[in-house]
């Protein structure tokens, strides 16, 4: 856990270092971070992967260039900072610390991704480190992402603060049978490139959750799902790009969005979403995730800061014998794929983990 004997900052800087040790004893124990960021004060001559290069200053300085062969380039001018790494760009703005960049060495040292780790920098307050639990859980004193379209007008219809348990499934047929098991929020997720039959699938699947007065979400499909009369989408980060939220919101449906990490969430919150998805928790192999897995210690601190503010769900590898754990987070829902389309009796698997939502408020 110790950041000392090693190099945090370049050109060296002891002050920073024994503050950023300092946070760093105070936010518990993490993984071992995959990357040792060295994070320059001035911008070396040949940068290379592993670099974070600080600018706090207006400059002349090439970060396309320092950007190249794996750095990152950090500039932090007023109330804005922009992250740069590779193609992706994250900009962000609010108040922060002195001890900013002390923060972001500790968090980076935590495993967070650089984007992620600035996001808990400039959300740390000096004298943080003094409190009995010393992580960022106040949302005021958060960033807010910025350079972003505009949030749809009036908003997206609520959902219930608790989904409950929420099996993502591959057919109309299969959200017939788990709806007539007593399930009330599910997902229909087809990867199919029958476009001709996909209508017919998405308008099954929502008269299904019609009959049952069931939370049907259709993935990715936004448009066909406004045609069925869907109660809801549910979208990825990237499709936030492309979907028309606006006339999602006009149609009234509800808007799920999967995020990823610190950066993601605060950057979904922007849209006013129905909900918001934290994962993927464990390894899954229904898709190719972007991120690594957040693990039951980031989900707890996701639900710990967000909870009473947007409605969650966990979702990413979960199964029966990891949701206990899922829900001791406080996470009022969880999504799950093939813990119940590869169980060997439905029923059985849908009353098992219903039974484990039982105890919750």
């Amino acid at each position: 856990m110790s950041l000392l004997n090693r190099e945090v900052f370049w050109p060296p800087a002891d002050e920073l270092v024994e503050v950023a040790e300092r946070i760093r004893a105070r936010l518990g124990e993490w993984p071992a971070a995959e990357t040792r960021w060295r994070i320059c004060l001035t911008a070396p001559e040949s940068p290379k992967a592993g670099d974070l290069i600080v600018f706090t200053e207006p400059h002349d300085a090439d970060t396309e260039r320092l950007a190249s062969g794996g750095a990152a380039v950090l500039e932090a001018h007023g109330a804005r900072v922009t992250l740069r790494r590779g193609d992706e760009r994250f900009a962000l703005e609010g108040q922060w610390s002195d001890d900013w960049l002390a923060a972001l060495a500790a968090f980076l040292d935590c495993n967070f991704e650089p984007h992620d780790a600035l996001v808990l920098a400039l959300a740390w307050r000096a004298g943080d480190e003094n409190k009995d639990d010393a992580w960022p859980v106040d949302f005021a004193t958060f960033p807010r992402v910025t350079d972003l379209p505009p949030a749809p007008d009036g908003g997206f219809q609520s959902c219930p603060d608790r989904l409950g348990l929420y099996p993502v499934l591959p057919s109309a047929e299969w959200i017939e049978r788990v709806l007539d098991l007593g399930v009330r929020t599910a997902q229909l997720r087809r990867k199919t490139n029958d476009v001709a039959g996909l209508p017919r699938e998405i308008a099954r699947s929502v008269d299904a959750g019609r009959r049952h007065d069931a939370q049907l979400f259709i993935n990715d499909h936004w448009r066909e799902a406004i045609a069925a009369g869907a109660y809801g989408v549910h979208l990825g980060q990237e499709d936030v790009q492309t979907a028309d939220l606006s006339a999602i919101a006009r149609a009234g449906l509800r808007l799920g969005l999967s995020t990823h990490g610190y950066y993601e969430m605060l950057r979904a919150l922007h849209f006013g979403p129905s909900y918001l998805a934290l994962g993927a928790v464990f390894p899954t192999t229904t898709k190719v995730m972007p991120t690594r897995p957040q693990g039951l210690a980031r989900l707890a601190r996701y639900v710990q800061l967000l909870s009473g503010r947007v409605p969650l769900v966990a979702i990413g590898g979960i199964d029966a014998q990891a949701l206990p754990g899922v829900l001791a987070t406080g996470v009022g829902s969880a999504a799950v794929v093939r813990a119940v389309t590869e169980a060997p009796d439905t029923a059985s698997a849908v009353s098992a983990l219903q039974q484990m939502f039982s105890g919750q408020c």
